[in-house]
């Protein structure tokens, strides 16, 4: 028993060794993307080639997307609840995820997208990907300026309290 690279928490042969293998359709867009994501794990650049949109294949970097698979170590996959409103018509699908990774050189990364997903004729397709957007950053507090007083209470400005720990 084999774990699925997807970590769907399923079986290898329950999972994404069907779908990579054609021997049954991905049943959601977030299935596609696991067996995409599983794909790229174990080197199947013809079923990457396969699953984008035919009228995409032309774009695809072939040569590019077999390098990226093969020197990178994949160590994960996360996938986000769909974004509001992004759902679209029973057609189309929206998947926002995670894919983590690293590089030759051991360094690692997130590769982070916001993918669009169409069925045709019962199968699903990639269809484009854009970059994932991070939340802002919302504080809790409001900013301490330079020359505010220092929130500890000294009666000192923050630059020549707790500021100057923070920049030194």
């Amino acid at each position: 028993m084999k774990e699925c690279p997807c970590q769907s928490g399923w079986d290898y042969e329950a999972c994404c060794g069907p779908v990579l293998r054609g021997e049954k359709e991905a049943a959601s867009a977030s299935d596609l993307m696991r067996a995409r994501y599983t794909a790229y794990v174990e080197g199947a650049i013809d079923f990457i080639v396969e699953s984008t949109w035919p009228d995409r294949r032309d774009e695809l970097d072939v040569e590019h997307i077999r390098r990226w698979s093969q020197e990178s170590q994949w160590e994960g996959l996360e996938i986000f609840d769909p974004p509001a409103g992004a759902a679209g018509p029973r057609d189309e699908e929206v998947v926002v995820f995670k894919a983590y990774y690293r590089d030759p050189q051991g360094d690692e990364h997130v590769h982070y997208e916001r993918s669009l997903f169409r069925r045709d004729q019962g199968r699903w397709y990639f269809v484009e990907g854009a970059p994932g957007r991070q939340e802002p950053i919302r504080r809790e507090y409001p900013k301490v300026g330079r020359n505010d007083p220092c929130p500890c209470g000294s009666g000192k400005k923050y630059k020549k309290c707790c500021g100057r720990a923070q920049s030194a």
